[in-house]
């Protein structure tokens, strides 16, 4: 597993797409910032916003941690993946007994879908040129 606890921080890696995110937490009053900003500024949209915190809010612990993230690669809405793997994957070595709640709520696992690459002799990954007969 990548993440790992040292004396003040608990470390969490989470991927998405091409996005990687680096999530550090500890105790503290529930401050989240991503990549220096607050999440609510990086992650202007609400389902992001939602994603992100979901880890917090199942396990109850969202006023008692203080989350940093440095993500980057991809996109925003994949960067929002990335962060809610990592965040839960530190909360399980954070608290180890939140294991179960977190696994059943499916935010332990990775989501593997990565864009498929372009084939030679067409456009994209699937489409083709226009076929013509003569």
């Amino acid at each position: 597993m990548t993440a790992t606890a040292t004396s003040v921080y608990t470390w969490g890696t989470g991927r998405r797409k091409t996005a990687v995110a680096r999530v550090r937490i500890r105790e503290g009053s529930g401050k989240f910032m991503v990549n220096g900003l607050e999440c609510n500024t990086y992650f202007p949209l609400e389902v992001q916003q939602m994603d992100v915190r979901s880890p917090l809010r199942l396990t109850e612990m969202e006023a008692r941690t203080d989350v940093f993230v440095n993500v980057r690669g991809s996109g925003k809405h994949s960067q929002s993946g990335a962060v809610l793997l990592g965040l839960a994957r530190a909360l399980k070595i954070f608290r180890p007994d939140l294991d179960q709640t977190l696994r059943e709520s499916g935010l332990l696992t990775r989501d593997s879908r990565m864009v498929e690459r372009k084939k030679f002799g067409h456009k994209k990954a699937r489409k083709s040129f226009q076929f013509s007969k003569r």
